[in-house]
Formats: C-alpha cells, sequence, structure tokens
C-alpha cells in the first residue's frame, strides 16, 4: 500500500496525517477550513465531511444499536443541535447534561439529524462549581 492510499484513509476515517493540523485545536483558522457552527454543517455540500463542532451537551442517553450498547448525546450551540453517538459505549466518564465539548468527525444524516458517530472530543471546563451543579 502506497503512501496515496494511506493518506486517503486517514481522510475517508476524518484522521489527522502527519503534518495535519489537530482538528480539535482552538478555533484561530478561517471559517473555509470547516464548520464552526452546528446549523452551517447541516447546510454542507453532499456527502459526509469532516466537521469540528462545539456546544453543550442538552441530553444523554443510553440505548441499544443492533443489540451493542450506544451513548447517545445531543450538542447544542446555540444555532442549531446535533446527535453525537459513540458505539459500543453505555457510559463515558464526563459525558453529562451541560457539560461543553470540542467533537470532531465525519458528519452523516440519521432520521433527518445531523450525527457523529465515535467522533475524537475534548471536555471543556465546567462554567460553574460543581456544587451548584449538583443541587440542579
Amino acid at each position: 500500500m502506497g503512501t496515496d492510499s494511506r493518506g486517503w484513509l486517514r481522510r475517508l476515517l476524518g484522521r489527522p496525517g502527519p503534518g495535519d493540523r489537530d482538528d480539535l485545536a482552538p478555533e484561530t483558522e478561517s471559517p473555509e477550513s470547516g464548520c464552526r457552527r452546528i446549523s452551517d454543517c447541516a447546510d454542507g455540500p453532499e456527502g459526509r465531511r469532516v466537521v469540528r463542532v462545539s456546544g453543550t451537551l442538552r441530553t444523554v442517553t443510553r440505548r441499544t444499536v443492533a443489540g451493542m450498547p450506544a451513548l447517545q448525546a445531543e450538542l447544542d450551540d446555540g444555532t442549531a443541535s446535533l446527535d453525537v453517538v459513540w458505539l459500543g459505549r453505555s457510559a463515558i466518564a464526563g459525558i453529562e447534561p451541560g457539560r461543553s465539548l470540542v467533537a470532531a468527525g465525519r458528519i452523516a444524516v440519521t432520521r433527518g439529524r445531523p450525527v457523529l458517530f465515535n467522533p475524537r472530543y475534548q471536555l471543556q471546563p465546567w462554567d460553574r462549581p460543581r456544587e451548584t451543579r449538583e443541587k440542579e
């Protein structure tokens, strides 16, 4: 398998290669380099493009997909929302309602909603103390 084949496979899987930028890096590049708002991702070109989005988890639920556990969360950035699904996982530490995160992956549309399956993600610091969150 040549270098071109591996580069093609990395792009297909949405994974950076040597010398590529980190898709979870802070948003300092121009808008043309990827989606920032979820509403922009939904209006993108045909096909499954690799996106990086940030927002707040509104809901987190456990479900079953083809007999396997899955963790599904709704990520909202104020312009729109999308579903984030981790297949084969029933729980992930830190993935809970109210948590902010940055997620990156190849976007798909399932049942009319944009979805990121098994995305790379980075949890963001809480914006309020734990004691305040536990009272809610």
